[in-house]
Order: C-alpha cells, then structure tokens, then sequence
C-alpha cells in the first residue's frame, strides 16, 4: 500500500473512526458500530465499503449482519500508524468505544445470526 492511498482512506473523520474502533475489539457488527458512532447504518456502511477497498478492514456476512475486523495482513508500517493513532486519540474515542462495548454486550438483532 503506498501512503498516499492509506491517507486518502483516512482523510474522512468517519472512516478514520470507524477504523480506530476496530482496532479496540475483534470484530464488530455494523448494528454495533452505528450505535457506537451514532451515525445512520447506510452512510456507516458506506464508509466501511470504502475502507474494504482500501484493504484497511475485512468483513463477513452471517446471514443478514455483517461483521468488520481490521485487516490481519496489514503491512507493519501501516498497523504501526493505525496503532500510534488510536493511542494518540484515546480521549476522542472514549465515548464511542464505550457506546461500542455496550452495544456489544446488549442483544440486539445481529446478535442471533
């Protein structure tokens, strides 16, 4: 991957969100992920899409759900800037991974694929 690319993916607030969250857990549905972000599952899943074709996130389709993860495979120099960034921006993702954490302990229908 070269960096410009990388960057490009990441110039969107969102899409940079959404990726650092995914760095916090496993995986995550995109029921989880909306109620973590607060932002509508259409425009959240757009930004997904975006970042699967970056190769920045993997995702699986269990019956309706689908369910994100970062990309295993990541180059180390492009783990390492996602890595540096998430700690650099604990503070600013607090909420959301707290929002994402009990989301993912509450049932919700992507919960019982």
């Amino acid at each position: 991957m070269r960096p410009e690319i990388l960057f490009k993916c990441l110039s969107d607030t969102h899409r940079l969100i959404g990726l650092l969250l995914l760095t916090q857990v496993e995986e995550s549905c995109i029921c989880d992920l909306t109620t973590a972000m607060q932002i509508e599952q259409a425009k959240l899943h757009r930004h997904l899409a975006d970042l699967r074709k970056c190769d920045l996130i993997q995702s699986q389709r269990r019956g309706k759900w689908t369910y994100y993860r970062l990309t295993p495979e990541l180059p180390v120099w492009v783990n390492d800037i996602i890595q540096r960034t998430a700690i650099a921006h604990q503070q600013q993702l607090a909420e959301a991974l707290i929002r994402l954490r009990q989301a993912q302990r509450t049932v919700h229908p992507c919960h019982h694929w």
